[in-house]
């Protein structure tokens, strides 16, 4: 005959203990809280790369047909709903289809669409400073193989009516500075510890290129200086 104490007895050993039910909630927490971070990292290391790659194409193809467009009078930037783009930049050393929109200001919006122009900087050709930033990771990568430029590397710069064409005097691997380094912006970049800067002559028409100088969260810069070689007309 079945004891109903007994009975009950087993019941309640059988039933998970107030502890282990508590360490299976936080079991499946942490297997949820796992799920998010692995599909937000996911997104940020290869989702952006596919959103901001089609933005490029379209800016640049965007940009072109307005070029073609406007008559010899009409403003070199285009008004698009990623912000006002300037230019393109070609970097041959990058491959021949590599063409990315160069926008104006900084900002994390203009960066997830292309290159970003510092507005306090000179713009494309005139003389002084002409300084661009891109991401190295993430949002299209456009300066992910900075590493692999070197002296004599070529950076082409294209505007509605002149092409120009700008050498790199530094290689993508030879100053890293702190994001603080404001001399990089410079009209003539100097180096406070005397080490890689572009030539020190006023009136020259320079190139920086500046980008993060590790793949993933630092607050370091990557930094390469270069120099207006030629100029001339863009063909339509």
């Amino acid at each position: 005959m079945a004891d109903p104490a007994a009975d009950r007895a087993a019941d309640r050993a059988a039933e998970p203990s107030a502890g282990a039910r508590w360490l299976g909630r936080v079991g499946v927490l942490l297997v949820v809280a796992g799920l998010v971070l692995g599909g937000y990292v996911a997104w940020q290391v290869w989702g952006t790369n596919v959103v901001s790659q089609r933005t490029h194409r379209s800016l640049v193809d965007e940009v072109e047909r307005s070029w073609s467009q406007s008559d010899a009078t009409g403003d070199d930037a285009v008004e698009t709903d990623k912000g006002r783009v300037s230019s393109i930049v070609r970097i041959p050393r990058f491959g021949d289809d590599y063409a990315v929109p160069i926008l104006e200001g900084t900002t994390d919006e203009v960066l997830a669409a292309g290159f970003g122009r510092f507005t306090s900087s000179a713009k494309a050709g005139q003389k002084g400073n002409f300084a661009i930033a891109a991401h190295r990771i993430t949002h299209g990568e456009p300066l992910r193989a900075m590493p692999e430029l070197r002296p004599g590397d070529e950076v082409v710069v294209e505007t509605r009516q002149w092409t120009y064409t700008y050498v790199l005097d530094t290689g993508g691997a030879d100053l890293t500075v702190p994001f603080t380094a404001g001399w990089v912006l410079d009209d003539v970049p100097t180096n406070p510890s005397g080490g890689v800067q572009p030539a020190q002559e006023p009136g020259q028409r320079l190139l920086t290129l500046t980008t993060c100088s590790e793949l993933f969260h630092t607050d370091d810069r990557l930094v390469a200086f270069g120099h207006l070689a030629s100029k001339e007309r863009t063909t339509p």
